[in-house]
């Protein structure tokens, strides 16, 4: 496992390194005190803490151009500035860490970054060439990382979000539009409180899709399209579309 830290204070590199060693001892660490270093390396490793405020290139515009050629780096912003939380979503962070920091929640985080990259190892072996995506969020004052395969469905309610998961439910203040173009063509939105995943479908009718776990509402104008991308999606997937 390869993890970069790149920050231009010494302390706070060595402060990450030591922490990091203590948890997983095996872990190859590199170090990048700007973002130009970063960015004119040939490094691609699984892990980055990439911090906001450095002198020359911040770290909001070197994670940018890093994703151009690292789109499977595993991205932690770790820094003291909490106003680029929302613009982290562009660059598909994982998570944002917020200086100053208790040492629990970076070994939660850490834990959890290796945990997603155990999975998709596993994901890339049981479906090859099949990537994933991720979304983050801000719930309960928490910045937490979705997966979004994880999702079964999105619903609007009293003006929150709710991202009802195979593991649990989620609410945040957000804009089900918003959502709906980050997820991707997996999902439909048949009505206009409700977003679906196609993957956990188990019926459906003309006013209702039951879902693995819950239903949503469906608008009668909808209808005919909901079928049509249904029958694409399972034509992706290689499946029959026998759920009526």
């Amino acid at each position: 496992m390869q993890i970069a830290i790149c920050d231009d204070e010494k302390e706070i590199r060595e402060m990450l390194a030591e922490k990091i060693r203590q948890l997983y001892p095996k872990a190859a660490l590199a170090f990048y005190p700007s973002g130009q270093t970063l960015l004119l390396s040939d490094h691609h490793p699984d892990i980055l803490l990439l911090d906001i405020q450095m002198a020359g290139k911040n770290g909001m515009e070197t994670a940018r151009e890093f994703r151009r050629t690292n789109k499977n780096t595993i991205l932690i912003f770790v820094t003291a500035l909490e106003e680029y939380v929302f613009q982290a979503f562009d660059v598909g962070a994982f998570h944002y860490l917020v200086k100053p920091f208790e040492d629990k929640k970076l070994e939660e985080i850490l834990r959890n970054a290796i945990r997603e990259l155990e999975d998709r190892k596993t994901r890339k072996t049981e479906n090859p060439g099949r990537e994933t995506s991720s979304l983050m969020i801000m719930a309960g004052g928490k910045h937490i990382t979705v997966n979004t395969e994880e999702i079964i469905y999105g619903e609007v309610f009293n003006r929150k979000v709710i991202l009802h998961t195979i593991h649990e439910d989620i609410e945040y203040y957000g804009k089900m539009k918003e959502l709906q173009e980050k997820v991707g063509e997996d999902f439909y939105r048949p009505h206009r409180a409700y977003l679906v995943n196609f993957n956990y479908i188990r019926k459906y009718d003309a006013t209702t899709i039951y879902l693995e776990r819950g239903q949503a509402l469906m608008a009668k104008q909808n209808y005919s399209e909901f079928v049509k991308c249904y029958l694409k999606y399972n034509q992706r997937k290689g499946r029959r579309n026998d759920k009526y």
